[in-house]
């Protein structure tokens, strides 16, 4: 029991002991602590500053491949406009999105959690986050694509895919 204690106290005061052999030190990192802040946050939703690439309609409410091929054509469209890419706010909560235009602060879109078929982050376009949710207006499936940051596109992944998961 003596010897299970100093191995332990050993542990404690060897911090990078303990990564190098329970796998801490390899190349993934854990998001910082304070990344949600508060469970109040979380719950009136958290804000995201990224780049509206588009929408595209889509048949299936999920699935890896058609989410890829949808980007891939809402990638294609967008770039062949030409255009700048809208700025927009995509604020992700137990309710749901809202997306609001950064200029303007006009209502984009607002889409209840219960509509959000499926969300991704994608393979091929390492900075594209996207979704799939059900069009208020005609019931069709809708993808939509934004640009960002990988960092951000990893935050807003796990946030809504945690938030779809316990509603």
């Amino acid at each position: 029991m003596d010897a299970l204690k100093s191995a332990g106290r050993a542990l404690i005061r060897s911090p990078s002991l303990a990564k190098q052999s329970w796998g801490g030190g390899g190349r993934h990192r854990k998001l910082p602590e304070n990344w949600t802040d508060t469970r109040e946050t979380l719950l009136e939703g958290m804000l995201f500053s990224l780049k509206y690439l588009g929408m595209t309609l889509v048949e299936q409410p999920k699935g890896e491949e058609l989410s890829a091929a949808a980007i891939k054509r809402i990638v294609a469209t967008a770039k062949a406009s030409g255009k700048k890419l809208q700025k927009v706010t995509l604020k992700v909560s137990p309710r749901g999105i809202i997306l609001t235009d950064n200029l303007t602060n006009q209502l984009i879109e607002n889409v209840s959690i219960y509509r959000i078929s499926y969300c991704t982050a994608d393979k091929m376009h390492d900075k594209v986050f996207a979704y799939i949710a059900q069009s208020q207006h005609n019931q069709s499936l809708e993808c939509h694509a934004f640009l960002c940051t990988k960092r951000k596109m990893m935050e807003v992944h796990i946030l809504l895919r945690e938030v779809r998961r316990f509603t």
